[in-house]
């Protein structure tokens, strides 16, 4: 199967409806996300970030391994739960599973849990036959 990349500034979330409990005990009211011009969602994946200038790079020292442009990373990481302006998102549905991709400057703010997650994960049998075929 093809793998989705989040290319540049932009994050995929899974939007989240309903009440939600964070890993830490915290209560997220649906009344949160029901706020006119504010919608919740769970972090799934980021992009790279923001493309900027290689302070580092030299076309006079072609020697180097190094590349004019490198990119700033985004403060949101997989896992988090965000706060952002839904007017900015793009919905997208990917192998069966309704997505929001939003630019990074949309997201207001995020709720990141300090201890990692014991969520069951999404990974299936098949996912698991893949990888002990690889080894």
């Amino acid at each position: 199967m093809a793998e989705l990349i989040v290319v540049g500034d932009r994050v995929l979330i899974k939007p989240q409806t309903g009440e939600d409990r964070t890993d830490t005990g915290l209560v997220l009211p649906a009344s949160v996300s029901d706020q006119e011009g504010v919608e919740s969602g769970r972090v799934v994946q980021t992009g790279p970030g923001y493309l900027t200038q290689n302070p580092e790079y030299s076309e006079s020292e072609s020697w180097k391994e190094s590349t004019p442009v490198r990119y700033l990373p985004l403060q949101a990481e997989p896992g988090d739960h965000a706060f952002f302006v839904p007017n900015e998102a793009v919905d997208l549905r990917y192998d069966g599973t309704n997505y929001l991709i939003v630019p990074h400057n949309a997201i207001l703010a995020l709720v990141r849990d300090d201890e990692p997650s014991e969520e069951p994960s999404d990974t299936t049998l098949d996912d698991l036959d893949d990888l002990l075929d690889d080894e």
